[in-house]
């Protein structure tokens, strides 16, 4: 449980404006979707979609390190990677395990598969989109495990956009239309505080010293 009187005090320390930002920020947050990239190689790759989740209120990323591992490229995540969290796994079995136990379906992007175009995809079921390997793609076990499969409609010779590219088309469409749904989408009250404490901890920089006093009286 969060000591919400700690919370009021902390929060007492940011302006009025940021405060502001935080609520309305959080106001968008869903964890309804999410996001899961497996071995990809090109840090800013990676770094690009924490950015597109940011931007598009997914709270949730998923990074799959069974054969990379990279840290995150700080000056192309533009700082998301403060404001989303991330779940490292060193295994795809671990993360499809973790996600399918989390009651998200697996859903794998691919140019090749004739399953579902996104503009066709029920946003009302909890998903976790998939992204590959910039050349190999998904690996056969995502593909195995995938409950769909999901793909962005292309009218050119290229088959295949960077990874980055197609999570921000995949997220955009796919939250705007969630929004116009009645399903419950947003952060529970107990999730939003949490994530109130943690952008508290990440933006006041003598948070260790304030808390310690705060106890202290």
């Amino acid at each position: 449980m969060i000591d919400i009187k700690l919370l009021n005090h902390l929060e007492s320390y940011l302006t009025a404006k940021r405060l502001q930002r935080f609520n309305s920020v959080l106001d968008q947050r869903t964890k309804h979707f999410t996001v899961a990239t497996e071995d990809v190689y090109q840090l800013h790759n990676t770094s690009a979609v924490i950015r597109s989740c940011d931007v598009f209120g997914v709270q949730e990323v998923n990074i799959v390190e069974e054969v990379n591992t990279k840290r995150i490229d700080r000056e192309i995540a533009m700082g998301a990677q403060k404001w989303v969290d991330l779940n490292r796994f060193h295994s795809v079995k671990d993360c499809i395990s973790n996600l399918k136990a989390k009651g998200y379906q697996i859903v794998a992007t691919t140019p090749h598969a004739e399953d579902c175009d996104l503009y066709d995809f029920d946003v009302t079921k909890k998903s976790c989109f998939f992204f590959g390997r910039e050349t190999e793609g998904l690996s056969d076990e995502v593909i195995q495990q995938a409950d769909c499969f999901l793909k962005i409609p292309m009218v050119g010779f290229t088959e295949s956009l960077n990874i980055s590219v197609s999570a921000a088309i995949i997220l955009q469409h796919a939250t705007s239309k969630l929004k116009k749904t009645e399903i419950d989408w947003q952060l529970t009250e107990e999730e939003k505080l949490e994530k109130r404490l943690d952008w508290c901890k990440k933006t006041i920089k003598s948070y260790d010293e304030i808390v310690e006093r705060f106890y202290s009286y």
